[in-house]
């Protein structure tokens, strides 16, 4: 992790994120919600993509990991225009989006944004929408209403937060509930023990995707993070096999 560099996106945001140059598509890693670059499955990719001599590019949402600003102003919209600029600036060629949970939602608005330029995508325990069906009606409600809503992080200590405006913003970014207009071949992987995201969503993301060329795998005792050496091998083949 020497090689982190930084970009400026002109408002004091910077951007913290790793290139390796290489050949064909380039994999854009996107992490899950409060995740970063330094994951297991980013660093897992990024480590074969530099062996293999394919580019690839991970990133710090701003809030996140190495990125400066601050994570109660993170939305959707702010870590997909991230994405994009850093995209623009050091990425000449094609690119394959790889996103893992929230990243899995993020992924797909980058995808429509970029257009020609996409190769492919790979969800990892996708959670598009997941603030509709990942929250009860009360939750919704005092989300609605500007608190914020805290629960249970299995993953450390505190509390995960979600904020309002995080909240607000994602109301724009629906997405299973109509054809989403993507036509680049697509993998979906899910643990079928995801106590976070049923590996039901993958399967209407699959419906709701436009794109003919798609396959849902769903992995036996995976749990959300997939983050077992054999999923991780799992991971690793299905990206190559798209490059």
């Amino acid at each position: 992790m020497n090689d982190i560099r930084f970009h400026d996106m002109g408002d004091g945001r910077r951007i913290a994120f790793r290139l390796a140059e290489g050949n064909g598509p380039c994999l854009v890693f996107l992490p899950g919600y409060m995740s970063d670059m330094a994951g297991s499955k980013a660093t897992a990719l990024f480590d074969h993509a530099r062996e293999e001599g394919r580019a690839a590019l991970l990133l710090d949402y701003s809030g996140c990991g190495k990125s400066s600003g601050i994570f109660a102003e993170g939305t959707l919209s702010r870590w997909r225009d991230e994405v994009l600029a850093l995209v623009a600036a050091y990425v000449s060629a094609p690119v394959l989006l790889v996103g893992s949970s929230m990243g899995g939602w993020l992924m797909l608005l980058v995808g429509e944004a970029l257009g020609a330029r996409l190769a492919g995508m790979v969800g990892i325990a996708a959670a598009p929408d997941f603030t509709r069906w990942g929250y009860c009606e009360q939750q919704r409600a005092r989300l609605a209403a500007g608190e914020i809503v805290y629960e249970d992080n299995p993953y450390g200590p505190e509390p995960t937060p979600t904020h309002p405006g995080f909240y607000a913003d994602a109301e724009h970014h629906m997405r299973l509930g109509r054809e989403i207009a993507i036509d680049c071949p697509v993998r979906l992987l899910h643990g079928q023990d995801d106590a976070d995201v049923p590996w039901e969503v993958s399967l209407r993301l699959a419906e709701a995707l436009r794109s003919d060329d798609i396959q849902v795998t769903l992995v036996k005792h995976g749990d959300h993070r997939l983050s077992r050496e054999s999923d991780l091998a799992l991971l690793r083949r299905t990206v190559a096999a798209l490059l």
